[in-house]
């Protein structure tokens, strides 16, 4: 942990204040260290307009909302995945403690405004991150996405993160129709830390082991740098399970009826037996290093490199001795199957940066690789009976990026303009990847052999692994994507006191038409303590190749549930057509105000309307359904879904941050803060429903899945903090509270059985001292007051066997509070 404990979390940054950008600490300000000194010199000078090509950095006081959150704050959190410091921070951004069951599980999901995690794009100093191949197959937040996964980047790597609400389509990409978060990281020539942290809940459980360190090291004698880091994390698993209850056959009975029809004695023991709606067991190792290196006065080489590495293990739907799938010969007392995931992520982004003819320009080569592979153990095949393995490969997944650019920017004097007119331009190419690997023929397999035991003995047994089966290896394949993208930004001030910004992007896939999308942004600043700006945008995002191509299937009991690609033969016959992208306008006003030197505010009205909106179809079912799988060679599948454009969606919102320091000679420094977002989302309109479809009486779109696109996170969000600084010791208080939101557990129950997450507070604290100048030591909570959410109702709890207690989809968790204590050096 650093000492700077809270130090100025995210708030808009005012042009007209006259000091370095607090958010982002001393050495964000200063985040172009490739233009070494000469280019210092020159802002000094000149004060260049618009955004450098060379700056890893997003203007903060032009047209363009940009909050600013430190990496000191970030440590501060007592979090150790980027992801859940940031949400923590930005109020503006949910992320689910659990990204929900089975492989939604595996990795977090981020959303921005309340919408879905592939409207925002993840940015690395600049430069687009390639988006992770872990897909969100199962219901819940986010469901049917594909984001990138930020928490494979070390947070002691993290100089600052930029959250750019609006208008960075044109800056950096189309796929930002939320905005962008831009991970700049550190760039120091000399010190770094050591830090280490012990964290778990009150409840016991959920222990966590968290190690960090950085170092930076200067290259050469003209500003070049090397800035190293790493972190391992082991983390417990934590649940909060129901007792087991069969709500189907056997309500009572863990175990079949015995003969004579007395419940089997063994139905006595405890319940306690379901572990898939937890937090998994995980270990996650990461290492980052940023450089550059100056080749001579005007030319660097740099690259930025990350590593990741996570073996993940959750829990699957429990499955009890009275359940077909469950081989009794080998689980006399049932199965608690577990899937388990191992992931290699790396990124590397290779360029040189300088300065000729005025121009400052980059040149980049860009790769990035996502590979997941899966396993499910403690598990059978019902069809293989007693000579069912235990354990089974049921396939992989990878998604990569290979981007190739050039971009260049330039102010230029026109003798009538009263600031000069900065020019920023560039062009890349991409290639996408997403490749799909098969399990082992046993993991989906039919081994032909019927039930062994209880009343459907002698009926043909589901095939594959409980509860995941395996992907075939007609589904497994590589599929490919080009894309050409080219854009240019304007920024100009028509008088001393009003800028306007202009931007286009054309984008050209080879699968899509070519989409072209701009934005124009103004700002007015009254005097140097005030500024109103307003933004109209339009976006475009193509759906990811695995939504195009993703496949899962989960068997149950007689039957199976799947999610098939886009292009399969069985999702067209049931009215998949050609998956569209989203394409978005959006509108904002905003102002920025300085009142006194150490009182910031910022605020924002929003306007966000997405036509088209990707998600998956709700679950098809019924005997048309079935009958087509069936003649699909789906086998005994019943129920099915897949990736479709069923919607078209508004968004409405406003934000609010203002700070306050207060300094003083005696009682030490004080920093007051105060955050608001809310975001409505709505149906704004339906997509036709496939004929086939509706002329069989079935809807691609219901109830259900409506709620969990734009009700399953927090219409608002709060937060009040109070950081006092004096001497050795620091206290930070954080209150946030959290709007209400939807959680259903199940798709088929009725609305008055779908839990209402109620709004709650949530109170984190932080106490730390230093024991000598460079050794500090914390201890904290977040959620100090053990707050869980609503309650799921008993009746629809037994819908899943009595799994849910607490909502999983709970904006803060359903874990209690947690506490920790960290030690760090810092040199």
């Amino acid at each position: 942990m650093t000492p700077q404990n809270g130090e100025v979390t995210g708030h808009t940054i005012n042009k007209t204040a006259a000091r370095p950008v607090a958010a982002a600490s001393s050495k964000a300000a200063a985040s172009s260290v490739e233009s070494n000194k000469v280019e210092q010199l020159q802002v000094v000078r000149t004060h260049p307009v618009g955004r450098s090509a060379i700056s890893p950095s997003t203007p903060v006081h032009s047209t363009t909302s940009v909050t600013v959150v430190s990496g000191a704050a970030l440590a501060a959190t007592g979090q150790s995945n980027v992801m859940q410091a940031l949400a923590q921070l930005s109020p503006s951004i949910t992320s689910p403690a659990v990204g929900g069951v089975g492989g939604n599980a595996f990795t977090q999901t981020m959303q921005l405004r309340g919408l879905s995690a592939d409207d925002t794009l993840i940015l690395v100093n600049g430069h687009r991150r390639h988006i992770g191949a872990n897909f969100n197959a199962n219901a819940g937040p986010n469901w049917g996405t594909e984001p990138t996964d930020i928490g494979l980047i070390p947070i002691t790597a993290i100089d600052h993160i930029e959250v750019i609400t609006e208008g960075a389509t044109a800056l950096y990409g189309q796929d930002a129709l939320a905005g962008a978060v831009n991970i700049v990281l550190k760039s120091d020539t000399k010190g770094g830390s050591v830090n280490f942290k012990n964290s778990g809940f009150y409840g016991g459980d959920g222990q966590t082991l968290d190690g960090t360190a950085n170092m930076g090291f200067a290259l050469g004698h003209k500003g070049g740098y090397l800035d190293l880091a790493a972190q391992i994390v082991h983390q417990l698993p934590a649940f909060r399970n129901g007792d087991y209850k069969n709500s189907s056959r056997y309500p009572n009975d863990m175990y079949y009826a015995l003969p004579d029809g007395s419940s089997d004695p063994r139905s006595s023991r405890s319940r306690d037996v379901q572990r898939s709606n937890g937090l998994p067991k995980e270990t996650t190792e990461t290492l980052s290093a940023n450089m550059s290196l100056p080749l001579t006065d005007k030319i660097s080489l740099y690259s930025t490199s990350t590593y990741g590495h996570r073996n993940v293990e959750i829990g699957q739907a429990y499955r009890s001795a009275a359940d077909d799938l469950t081989v009794t010969s080998l689980y006399p007392n049932g199965m608690q199957p577990y899937y388990t995931m191992e992931q290699n992520d790396f990124e590397v982004d290779n360029g040189f940066k300088g300065r000729n003819l005025g121009f400052a320009w980059d040149t980049y080569v860009n790769y990035g690789k996502d590979m997941q592979s899966y396993d499910l153990k403690d598990t059978d095949n019902a069809s293989y009976g007693t000579a069912s393995p235990t354990r089974f490969h049921t396939g992989s997944a990878a998604s990569s990026e290979l981007t190739a650019g050039f971009k260049a920017s330039r102010n230029i004097d026109t003798g009538f303009l009263p600031k000069p007119l900065a020019v920023e331009f560039g062009a890349e190419y991409r290639r996408d990847t997403f490749t799909l690997g098969a399990g082992e023929y046993g993991s989906y397999g039919a081994g032909d052999v019927p039930i062994l035991t209880g009343p459907d003995a002698g009926h043909t047994a589901t095939p594959g692994a409980a509860t995941h089966a395996g992907n075939p290896a007609y589904v497994a394949g590589k599929y490919t994507r080009d894309v050409f993208d080219g854009h240019v930004n304007l920024d100009f001030f028509v008088t001393k006191k009003w800028e306007w910004t202009l931007g286009g992007r054309t984008v050209a896939y080879h699968n899509y038409p070519v989409v072209s999308t701009g934005s124009i942004g103004t700002r007015y600043n009254f005097n140097r303590r005030w500024a109103i700006r307003a933004n109209i945008n339009t976006g475009f995002r193509p759906p990811t190749l695995g939504q195009t191509y993703y496949y899962y299937n989960s068997p149950q009991a007689t039957y199976s549930t799947l999610s098939l690609p886009n292009n399969n033969a069985a999702a067209q016959a049931l009215g998949a057509g050609k998956l569209k992208g989203e394409y978005s306008r959006s509108f904002s006003v905003g102002v920025d105000a300085t009142p006194l030197d150490n009182w910031h505010l910022t605020g924002n009205l929003y306007y966000i309307a997405i036509n088209d909106r990707l998600a998956s179809t709700t679950t098809l079912g019924g005997s048309f359904v079935a009958q087509t799988l069936q003649a699909n060679g789906m086998g005994n599948a019943t129920y099915a879904s897949y990736y479709s454009n069923p919607v078209n969606t508004n968004t409405w919102g406003g934000d609010l941050s203002t700070d306050y320091t207060l300094r003083t000679r005696n009682l030490g420094m004080f920093r007051f803060a105060f955050s608001v977002n809310f975001s409505d989302n709505e149906i704004r309109s339906f997509n036709k429903t496939p004929s086939v479809l509706a002329n069989n009486g079935l809807s691609a779109y219901n109830s259900y899945a409506i709620a969990e696109l734009i009700h399953s996170s927090p219409k608002n969000r709060e937060t009040l903090s109070v950081n006092w600084n004096r001497g050795k010791w620091s206290v930070s208080v954080q209150e946030m509270r959290y709007g209400s939101s939807v959680f259903i557990a199940a798709p088929s129950l009725p609305n008055n059985l779908w839990t209402k997450i109620n709004p709650a507070f949530i109170t984190n604290m932080e106490v730390g001292y230093k024991i000598t100048p460079i050794w500090r030591v914390a201890v904290g909570a977040n959620n100090l007051g053990n707050k869980y959410p609503t309650r799921v109702k008993e009746a629809a709890s037994v819908s899943n066997n009595n799994l849910y207690k607490y909502p999983n989809s709970s904006p803060y968790g359903y874990f209690g509070g947690m506490y920790y204590v960290s030690t760090s050096l810092n040199f």
